[in-house]
């Protein structure tokens, strides 16, 4: 069942010289993670902010629930939850206070703001005025408030920036239990261990259009050189070399480096997502 349909999208800025987006198309499943990974000012923005309804006059087709998000009006934000990578609080107001009052205004049932603020380690911090928090604590923040009403689908923009090792872990895992509930969440990010870890599907976007979609398994094995990396001890020294992978149990010379060496690793020469990333975009992560 698609949540998010998107078929020969167009858009064109007011006196922009070319379209942001370009005939581009895509399929979201229900209890998908599925990240939307780009370049800067490849139109990932565009089609983000299309789809949650802050842009209209678009070519093409967008229908989330099978309506364009414009047609929803105020019931679709009852619906949806979206996390921006710059944070937007109320600072003089403590981070319960900023929960209370977001949660004061959908009309449906909401979750317990102190039960949120402790899953995203922010208990502590509840009655704390929010400008003094750090990124990454505004971070946990913003996302926690995207969760209050119980959302069916969620727009997470860099869901992990500015947090430390274990708080983005604490996210992540969050993430994955939306995801088990059988809810659905469009991520962008340019983290490639972030959308490694928790995306289903991934869309590389360039230029307005999406070059590659695939599972990041997918992703990798296509763009991976088929050869294995054996690093063996030959003395008090460490060696390697590479062999193919095809026809690697009938290698005699590889059969007789595993007998007469000590093998200490085997490592088939796999593309990461960042590899991924710039084969298919032409540019680096930089």
């Amino acid at each position: 069942m698609a949540v998010i349909e998107v078929d020969d999208l167009t858009f064109r800025y007011p006196r922009a010289t070319a379209p942001a987006v370009k005939g581009m198309s895509f399929t979201v499943g229900k209890g998908e993670v599925f990240g939307f990974l780009g370049p800067s000012g490849a139109g990932k923005s565009t089609t983000q902010k299309i789809l949650i309804g802050l842009l209209t006059g678009h070519g093409g087709r967008v229908a989330v629930w099978d309506r364009d998000p414009a047609d929803w009006g105020s019931e679709y934000y009852q619906r949806i939850g979206v996390s921006f990578e710059l944070p937007n609080h109320y600072q003089k107001l403590t981070a319960l206070e900023n929960l209370q009052f977001f949660a004061a205004l959908y009309s449906g049932p909401t979750e317990d703001p102190m039960a949120l603020l402790d899953a995203v380690d922010l208990a502590a911090d509840a009655h704390t005025r929010v400008g003094q928090f750090s990124k990454g604590m505004q971070m946990r923040l913003v996302f926690a408030r995207a969760l209050l009403h119980r959302p069916e689908l969620l727009f997470l923009d860099e869901p992990t920036s500015g947090m430390d090792p274990v708080n983005a872990r604490r996210v992540k895992d969050i993430i994955r239990d939306l995801r088990a509930q059988g809810r659905t969440v469009f991520l962008t990010t340019h983290d490639m261990a972030t959308a490694e870890d928790l995306c289903d599907r991934v869309a590389f976007v360039v230029d307005g259009r999406i070059a590659a979609l695939d599972t990041p398994t997918e992703h990798k094995v296509t763009r991976s050189r088929r050869t294995v990396r054996v690093t063996y001890r030959n003395g008090s020294r460490l060696h390697h070399q590479d062999f193919p992978l095809d026809g690697l149990a009938d290698d005699e010379v590889f059969r007789t480096l595993a007998r007469e060496h000590h093998v200490e690793a085997l490592h088939s020469q796999e593309a990461s997502l960042e590899d991924v990333f710039i084969d298919v975009t032409g540019r680096s992560l930089a």
